[in-house]
């Protein structure tokens, strides 16, 4: 018997993880970021699902708009209070399988940056999609608009920001909210502005946007 067997995964993960193996720009204006939400059914990890995705590629400090993705996941069971926020509801929308969507999201992201807000949630949700299909975590590099807000503050103690009130603080009108596409599209005009903001005073790379911002004052 062969201890040292290799699951073979299927042909999207393997097209999905050869992009890795590529060699990427060390230039901010080089490099493919891909901003990306998720709708869910709620806020547990062990119970909700992912109701939609949607993503939307900046490349050279612009939003490219025709380089976008929106999936809907086809659900057995639909929660009322949750369909008051996001407005998904069980008809009406052609909807196809969570294999089918992670497969879509997976050939539209490739090796990309990954950025979104409290991003944390959102990757947390997709690798237990992909936990459920049997297949590894996702292997990009993850950006949080809420840790880059604070590298342009101060003092960020206790500094926790909605993508809402970012949203007011950047001037940018709030279209589409709670709708999985149009909050990446959000996101990314946000992200935009911050690294404008940023590059003011700042060289910036891939490893200085990923490092937490400073916190004052704590000891």
């Amino acid at each position: 018997m062969n201890l040292f067997f290799r699951k073979k995964y299927p042909e999207f993960w393997q097209k999905y993880a050869a992009t890795f193996k590529e060699k990427t720009s060390a230039s901010i204006q080089e490099i493919r970021f891909v901003i990306f939400d998720t709708e869910t059914t709620g806020l547990d990890f062990k119970k909700d699902n992912i109701l939609s995705m949607g993503a939307v590629a900046v490349l050279n400090s612009s939003i490219l708009v025709a380089d976008s993705l929106e999936c809907f996941v086809h659900q057995t069971t639909f929660d009322k209070k949750t369909v008051e926020i996001h407005g998904i509801r069980k008809e009406g929308i052609h909807k196809i399988s969570e294999e089918k969507a992670i497969q879509e999201f997976l050939d539209f992201t490739k090796n990309a940056v990954l950025v979104g807000h409290h991003i944390d949630f959102d990757v947390q949700m997709m690798n237990i999609a992909l936990k459920n299909l049997g297949l590894p975590n996702l292997k990009n590099t993850t950006l949080d608009t809420g840790n880059l807000h604070k590298k342009t503050m101060i003092d960020t103690t206790d500094a926790h920001f909605s993508l809402d009130e970012l949203l007011k603080i950047y001037n940018i009108a709030p279209h589409d909210r709670h709708n999985s596409l149009g909050d990446a599209f959000l996101t990314a005009q946000l992200f935009l502005k911050i690294i404008k903001k940023l590059s003011k005073n700042n060289t910036l790379s891939i490893a200085y946007l990923k490092r937490p911002a400073k916190r004052i004052g704590l000891i």
